[in-house]
């Protein structure tokens, strides 16, 4: 039998990254954002480099993000049935990636190239070749993700990143939140099934976040849509404590949809403590209504990027 290196961390290689008052952590596994920090101040949820990643924190979420309704869609007239990864709800959820492990293209001080495939397989029949550069600079963190279809056929895709950004002590509850959405997807029963998309005046206390206010003791798990943008296409999320201090995430015109969730898991310790948000390139069950899914020519690539700033 081989040996086995049994002090590779649960989390997969580690790269550390510098920059300035800016440090990052990357683990191998997922292409995952680990840890990142300002002067020692997190500005995401970070976990242990020993430990399984909890949920999807951090990771990057391809060759789809949220969740395929059922695991089944049809593309360019076949029928497809993913693995139902999310089994309390049913369905398929973030893709297939989240859990491969990346090598490593390069690396420095203040940036790290990582890539992996996605090998065709039962509900994914595509070979997919995903590049993700993780790059400091004085703005804060970049990630920046590269997919490029190997396959002789055209191929559906998106992507995402699933950080938990944290604006100071405290927990969600605590911090204000600038969300510059004017439409958000509404959900059908515990399953989430996506529903109609609406003004966010349909429920102003949990959706319009338009001018920023503290986020209370509302539960959210809704993509966001109609985002107001710079001259550049450029969106930005702020979350912050009631110092000022805080967290900023911005992205561009690639990315037309955000998922927010507050995190709410009652009785377990990470119930609360981060914002997830999550640009993503298309909207919930995307598979299936068409809605600004790419779709990736034999040989073609789509890049998408996000960058999380220290306020």
């Amino acid at each position: 039998m081989a040996s086995q290196d049994t002090s590779r961390p649960a989390s997969g290689e580690q790269v550390r990254l510098r920059r300035g008052d800016y440090a990052a952590s990357i683990a191998s596994v997922g292409a995952t954002l680990r840890a990142l920090e300002h002067g020692g101040r997190p500005l995401v949820v970070p976990f242990a480099a020993d430990e399984v990643r909890p949920s999807f924190r951090g990771a990057t979420l391809v060759p789809w993000p949220n969740r395929i309704v059922d695991g089944r869609y049809a593309f360019r007239g076949a029928q497809h049935q993913a693995a139902l990864t999310e089994p309390s709800r049913g369905h398929a959820l973030h893709g297939l990636g989240a859990w491969l492990d990346y090598g490593t293209v390069e690396r420095r001080d203040d940036r790290v190239h990582l890539a992996a495939t996605i090998q065709p397989q039962q509900g994914y029949p595509w070979r997919i070749r995903i590049d993700t550069v993780f790059a400091l600079a004085d703005d804060g963190l970049t990630q920046t993700v590269t997919a490029t279809n190997l396959s002789p056929e055209p191929a559906p895709f998106g992507t995402a990143p699933h950080p938990y950004l944290v604006a100071g002590p405290g927990k969600v509850d605590d911090w204000a939140l600038e969300l510059p959405a004017d439409r958000v997807a509404l959900t059908e029963g515990e399953r989430l099934l996506p529903g109609e998309v609406a003004g966010v005046e349909v429920d102003p206390e949990r959706f319009d976040f338009r001018a920023p206010r503290r986020i209370g003791a509302v539960a959210v798990d809704h993509a966001f849509t109609a985002l107001r943008r710079d001259p550049a296409g450029r969106a930005t999320v702020r979350l912050t404590a009631d110092d000022g201090s805080g967290v900023a995430m911005t992205w561009g015109p690639e990315c037309a949809w955000l998922q927010i969730h507050t995190a709410d898991l009652p009785g377990e310790p990470a119930h609360r403590v981060g914002l997830a948000t999550e640009p993503m390139t298309c909207p919930p069950d995307a598979f299936n209504s068409g809605e600004d899914l790419v779709v990736l020519d034999p040989g073609a690539s789509f890049r998408a990027s996000w960058t999380i700033t220290a306020l």
